[in-house]
């Protein structure tokens, strides 16, 4: 039997409103480099990685500065309205290469803290899986529900709650199937285990690092260069 492949897919056709800047979060400069750089790297020269599909917008004007905009492995390919939507594209065009039954790791490009250790612990916790899974963390914090004025609703159990990560990581098949019938509905999901949920199938969660941060406001690039020097300095 055909050792299956790992693909990668990057949806960076965003322009990340909540930074307050005109730049994209993903080309933000990020302990010398761009965090796209940090982020590509970490994904693409992964040793089990075959290739790596970027969605980016058409009216990027960024990339083409950037350490991998010509690399062999990677695939740009155009981006969508929604998250979802170049995910979509990503998986679409891919589909020319992958079989069902390869695995396909998406991951946020602004996620540049992402460890090597992480992705191995994933691949090596869902390889005889049948669905896939992906990275997060338990809460630890006590969870609230509020209104729409922010009024507080309930106390939520946190027992069995995660904090959702990427990467996320399923058979080629499986989900290309989900995501098509869930845009198909008109359900624009958030990440791809919304998709796989939509489908009735039951994704596992890894638990992973916590420094696996997300870029999404303008003190989070301070705290990302922190933990990229920590890990930096683990590795010495």
């Amino acid at each position: 039997m055909t050792e299956p492949s790992f693909w990668v897919v990057v949806p960076a056709a965003g322009v990340g409103r909540r930074m307050g800047n005109t730049v994209p979060k993903q080309y933000l400069p990020l302990e010398g480099r761009m965090v796209i750089d940090h982020t590509i790297e970490r994904m693409l020269l992964h040793p089990a990685v075959d290739g790596l599909y970027l969605a980016l917008s058409e009216e990027d004007r960024w990339w083409d500065e950037t350490e991998f905009a010509g690399h062999p492995d990677l695939v740009r390919v155009k981006g969508g309205m929604e998250r979802c939507h170049s995910v979509f594209n990503a998986l679409d065009m891919l589909g020319q290469r992958a079989s069902r039954d390869d695995w396909v790791l998406v991951h946020d490009a602004a996620r540049p803290c992402i460890r090597r250790s992480d992705v191995d612990h994933l691949v090596q916790m869902l390889g005889a899986h049948e669905v896939g899974g992906l990275l997060g963390m338990p809460v630890r914090d006590t969870m609230k529900r509020t209104d729409s004025a922010d009024r507080i609703v309930e106390t939520v159990e946190r027992r069995d709650l995660w904090h959702a990560f990427t990467p996320q990581m399923f058979r080629f098949g499986v989900l290309f199937d989900a995501l098509k019938g869930a845009l198909q509905a008109g359900f624009l999901v958030t990440d791809e285990a919304s998709a796989l949920e939509w489908a009735g199938q039951r994704p596992i969660m890894v638990e992973g690092h916590s420094d696996n941060l997300k870029i999404t406001r303008p003190e989070d690039l301070p705290l990302a260069a922190y933990f990229l020097q920590r890990q930096a300095d683990e590795t010495r």
